[in-house]
């Protein structure tokens, strides 16, 4: 898997919480394939499952969470739930480049970032530690730092764009081509974060990598990915390219994001809120549609049975009121008619 960037392939991946009520799951049924070479967005409120997801590429559920079903296979790596000890550390770093949401959270306070530069080389089995100081370095100056005096740095004297940087630097430099991003650029201001969104797309071009956004930030997504993903739940509620899914939402989740957005829909009095909160593992309902308590389409079938995950065209909704709807004309000719109207 040398200098390919790697396809990825969720399937029926359910991630379980142990709490006092029993085993919860935090997620479940999500399949999900990432395109070699694509970026990715999944997008959901807080406590939709989406951090555990991208955990789970790592194998890095901690207890007391498990994967409890399904699988996760990465080209060249193979099922990583299955790998254990060595084989899951030497993956991690080599293969999957992991930039965790608060980027200060992976760095060590008490040592410089050059120190934690070469600890991490040392771990892989990197020879050439020059060399990786070097790729360090280059990384850095091409985000626009001084990449000898940050690596001279504790994380207090970095800024949080800064930091950040750092942790894309650290998730890259062992020349890993599956990338993920959690939540990259929360805390930042705008224009860090646009600069944040700007270098993973030149970076992402540039080493050729399969990269994984997760975002709770719909304009974060509409930035970068080709694909979206929107989870609910636990739940996979609707993907598709990007530009189709923001253009014309199906599923009704999808839809409340967008509208909640003043900057994505222009008059910010246009903007609406979501009804009511997101569930948590204690409240997402057993049987049924995850989504139904907030929805404005809701009808008796979905207290009790689980939408199907149904294809049209490129898109994939979960929602028993878009699959209930007549199609009579083919999928696809019925979004280009709703995007060129």
């Amino acid at each position: 898997m040398s200098n390919q960037a790697p396809g990825v392939r969720i399937d029926g991946l359910t991630v379980v919480y142990k709490t006092p009520a029993g085993e919860l799951p935090a997620v479940r049924g999500v399949t999900l394939t990432l395109e070699p070479g694509s970026i990715t967005g999944i997008v959901g409120e807080s406590g939709s499952g989406k951090s555990t997801l991208a955990l789970s590429l790592l194998n890095a559920v901690q207890p007391p969470g498990r994967i409890a079903g399904g699988s996760v296979e990465i080209d060249g790596l193979g099922d990583v739930v299955g790998l254990r000890g060595e084989e899951l550390r030497k993956a991690r770093g080599k293969h999957i480049g992991y930039v965790f949401q608060a980027a200060q959270n992976s760095l060590n306070p008490l040592k410089t970032v050059g120190k934690q530069l070469l600890d991490l080389g040392r771990s892989h089995g990197v020879d050439d530690l020059r060399g990786l100081v070097r790729e360090a370095k280059e990384l850095l100056g091409r985000m626009g730092l001084d990449g000898a005096r940050v690596l001279d740095s504790h994380q207090h004297e970095l800024s949080g764009g800064m930091r950040q940087r750092v942790g894309i630097m650290l998730a890259l430099v062992l020349n890993a081509h599956l990338v993920v991003l959690d939540e990259p650029t929360t805390a930042l201001d705008m224009i860090t974060q646009a600069n944040i969104l700007r270098i993973v797309r030149e970076v992402h071009a540039e080493r050729g990598l399969t990269t994984l956004v997760i975002t709770h930030d719909i304009g974060v997504v509409a930035e970068v990915a080709d694909r979206l993903a929107v989870m609910y739940g636990g739940r996979l509620v609707e993907q598709g390219p990007t530009r189709e899914v923001l253009g014309a939402p199906r599923h009704p989740y999808t839809r409340g994001l967008i509208q909640a957005i003043p900057r994505l829909t222009g008059d910010i009095g246009e903007a609406r809120a979501l009804p009511g909160r997101p569930p948590t593992l204690a409240t997402v309902p057993k049987e049924g549609c995850v989504f139904r308590e907030r929805c404005p389409l809701r009808m008796d079938v979905c207290d009790t049975v689980d939408p199907e995950t149904v294809a049209d065209g490129p898109r994939l909704v979960a929602c028993h009121a878009v699959a209930g709807a007549p199609t009579t004309a083919p999928p696809s000719g019925d979004l280009a008619t709703k995007e060129h109207a």
